[in-house]
């Protein structure tokens, strides 16, 4: 027969085994389980029945509105000699722009690289300056203006001579080739 002590120690462990099995479900209490809602996303949303409708409109001529071009008559003899027939020949007169010969820029610098004369672009625009590039012949030039007023070009060529280090030539602008 077993002694005391083996009975004891698998009494011991018998009771140790049904307090680990047991217990933690009695403590627990009741048992929660979460379940995520999940709503679907309909394929195609469901509309009213009341549709909208927009009038389109037709384009309206608005050339009554501009200034009349500028037109030159030119008179010339008719060829006939026997009649004194003159014929009237309305020509339009190219229209020239008013900074034509008024405006100036300064070109700072022209750059191989296009990401570097971008660079400089962001920074003199950060500092006021109406800065601008323009691609010719592989370079990227950095252009500063256009600007009417030729003296305040001037000072700006030194004081960007100081920001930059490289020194800009004042240029009259040209607006149909820039």
């Amino acid at each position: 027969m077993a002694s005391k002590f083996q009975n004891r120690l698998v009494g011991t462990i018998i009771l140790v085994a049904i307090g680990v099995i047991v217990l933690p479900d009695v403590l627990d209490g009741k048992k929660t389980h979460y379940k995520e809602e999940i709503a679907s996303i309909p394929i195609k949303p469901e509309l009213d029945s009341d549709i909208e409708t927009f009038e389109v409109l037709a384009p309206e001529d608005d050339s009554a509105a501009l200034p009349p071009s500028p037109v030159e008559v030119v008179v010339e003899p008719s060829v006939q000699q026997d009649s004194d027939i003159v014929a009237v020949v309305e020509k339009p007169v190219p229209e020239r722009n008013q900074y034509q010969e008024s405006a100036w820029i300064i070109q700072l610098m022209a750059l191989k690289n296009a990401d570097n004369a971008a660079n400089v672009v962001k920074d003199l625009q950060k500092r006021g300056y109406q800065a601008h590039t323009k691609l010719e012949n592989g370079f990227t030039r950095v252009i500063i203006g256009p600007n009417v007023s030729k003296s305040k070009l001037e000072r700006q060529i030194v004081e960007l001579e100081k920001i930059t280090g490289s020194k800009g030539r004042l240029l009259k602008f040209k607006p149909l080739n820039p």
